[in-house]
């Protein structure tokens, strides 16, 4: 019976098309971000009751919600690449034709991991600002609903009040969560007192994270007793539609949505048609983007708690207290998502979220790392961007600011490498690898010894190998195991092992089971990133990165850390 059921829906669904004119199926699989699932189904059904089709051929759709960090591993599998923090999807999640994602910022991750990732279309269909969730009775004591407040207000009063318990989603994992770092970074503006203040946030902010939006909705307080307010979370960046979905359950505490000056970017759901779709489909993707500009849309996204993607609203909208006028965004045209390097809406690029990512993995993942440091002759070269300090001072001062960074849980060792440092050895152990808890005052005071050797030349190659065998003799379980190297220059010792004997050694001792990454960061235009991939391509992970501003050493050296892969300078 139930076989019956099902082929007579299909049957009356076909002849439904074919009244309309026209024959055969064109089948259209959409995954969508779960919350704007139900609208993008609905709005679908009635495109194809109306006679969806192409060239005469029906069209059909298939609409499913899908955790857009669970769909993105899954097109990251599709491209041989990792993103950090998403570990492996399901093999039963499948690349669809078309992705709506909540945000531009999945797009930019993938195509920074995956060069071969080139989605069509990315047109925003809906919107969602980014606000900071408060239970109401702790957002009055902010000065809620009456008083402004900015990213700035939010940091002092993180820092300065141990009864303010912030939390966030996984950055990595949510778009929202991603937002929210960048907003709370950027409000601690530059220089060294900024750079304490900035990891003072995120440590708060991983204090208090969850894996899951829904797990970390259930740290809420459930009741107004102050015991309950006391031990609850009392803020975290979610999106507007979190905090509508979350208070039409009739919470005993209901949430506060404030909206923080300056306004980040909200998520903007852009409707991505993914490589490889054929003509066909390409075309019936593009004629359900065109379905999707109706008002009937924005009625269904209203429903769902949701803008339109120009911030005007539907029919039934109930917005959040304070919530500013549905009325078109001032913010920018969204970018290309085809170009590399193209900006999100709002500005936000593909590196500042590899830099804010990479802060959050050195704050949040256990690690094991050795720092190795060029202090060959060129190290001297002044640095005009960075007020005429040499490489090795700029150098010296990436590492001290990584260093603050690093949680308690990471141990840390520091070589510098140049020619004739011990013997014909090019290299010098400063600090063996040791746990932070006890080795972090010693770490920072080993940074002075970047110092460039008058007339030494790179000795590159002997370095390279003996750093990744000195994490791998003692590698742990559990732990992100690294070398991470800086160079300005090509090697050039006279005494080398030579580029082939290096890179056979180094594939000898690659072991899958004991995975060192590889990461050499290049100083200035005088590298070789040839020679450089040449080295981390003979080892199980890793990569190159080139700052070819050396001044740009600190924002490169974030971007390797979020990486799983290589990536360009």
């Amino acid at each position: 019976m139930a076989i019956i059921v099902v082929l007579t829906g299909s049957y009356l669904g076909y002849q439904q098309l074919t009244d309309k004119g026209c024959t055969g199926q064109v089948p259209l699989n959409v995954a969508a971000a779960p919350e704007i699932a139900g609208a993008i189904e609905s709005a679908a059904q009635q495109w194809v009751t109306d006679g969806a089709n192409v060239n005469g051929t029906c069209v059909a759709v298939n609409v499913s919600g899908v955790n857009p960090a669970t769909m993105a591993a899954a097109i990251a599998r599709e491209h041989g690449v990792q993103i950090n923090g998403l570990g492996n999807a399901p093999q039963s999640v499948t690349v669809p034709d078309v992705w709506v994602s909540d945000s531009r910022t999945w797009l930019l991750r993938l195509k920074k991991e995956a060069s071969g990732f080139a989605p069509a279309d990315g047109t925003p269909v809906a919107q969602s600002p980014v606000v900071v969730a408060m239970p109401t009775p702790i957002a009055e004591t902010f000065g809620w609903p009456n008083k402004k407040l900015g990213w700035k207000d939010l940091l002092d009063k993180v820092l300065k009040d141990n009864n303010i318990k912030v939390g966030t989603v996984d950055p990595n994992r949510d778009a929202a969560g991603l937002t929210g770092l960048l907003a709370l970074g950027a409000s601690a503006g530059t220089g060294a007192k900024s750079q304490q203040a900035k990891v003072g946030a995120l440590r708060a902010l991983a204090l208090g994270s969850s894996a899951l939006r829904d797990d970390l909705l259930q740290n809420f307080p459930r009741s107004a007793g102050p015991a309950d307010l006391a031990g609850s979370l009392s803020a975290a960046p979610l999106s507007e539609e979190d905090v509508i979905a979350f208070n039409a359950e009739q919470p005993a505490v209901q949430l506060a949505a404030l909206y923080l000056d300056p306004a980040p970017p909200g998520l903007d759901y852009p409707y991505a048609i993914m490589p490889e779709v054929d003509l066909q489909r390409q075309a019936a993707a593009t004629g359900l983007r065109q379905a999707l500009n109706s008002a009937n849309f924005k009625n269904l996204l209203a429903k769902a708690g949701l803008r339109g993607p120009d911030g005007t609203v539907g029919d039934g909208f109930s917005a959040p207290v304070g919530a500013p006028a549905a009325t078109k965004a001032a913010s920018a045209p969204p970018a290309d998502p085809n170009k590399g390097g193209a900006a999100a809406a709002g500005g936000v690029d593909a590196g500042a979220i590899s830099q804010a990512l990479g802060s959050w993995s050195a704050i949040t993942l256990p690690g094991r790392a050795l720092a190795v440091f060029d202090i060959s002759g060129s190290m001297k070269e002044k640095v005009p961007t960075a007020g005429n300090l040499t490489r090795a001072q700029v150098t010296q001062r990436a590492a001290q600011g990584g260093l603050a960074l690093f949680d308690d849980n990471w141990s840390v060792g520091v070589w510098v490498f140049s020619t004739e440092l011990v013997g014909k050895r090019p290299w010098r152990e400063v600090v063996p690898i040791s746990p932070l808890t006890s080795s972090r005052n010693e770490l920072n005071a080993a940074t002075a010894q970047i110092v460039p050797k008058d007339g030494g030349d790179t000795g590159l190659y002997d370095t390279a190998l003996a750093a990744y065998k000195e994490v791998q003799n003692d590698w742990v379980d559990g732990r992100i195991n690294s070398v991470l190297l800086f160079t300005d220059g090509k090697d050039d010792n006279p005494n080398s092992i030579g580029k082939d004997r290096l890179v056979a050694e180094l594939k000898r001792a690659n072991d899958p089971k004991r995975p060192v990454r590889m990461v050499i960061i290049g100083i200035g235009p005088g590298v070789d990133r040839k020679e450089l991939e040449t080295i981390t391509s003979a080892t199980s992970a890793g990569g190159v990165f080139i700052a070819p501003d050396p001044a740009k050493i600190s924002d490169i050296f974030l971007e390797a850390i979020s990486s799983r892969n290589g990536a360009n300078g």
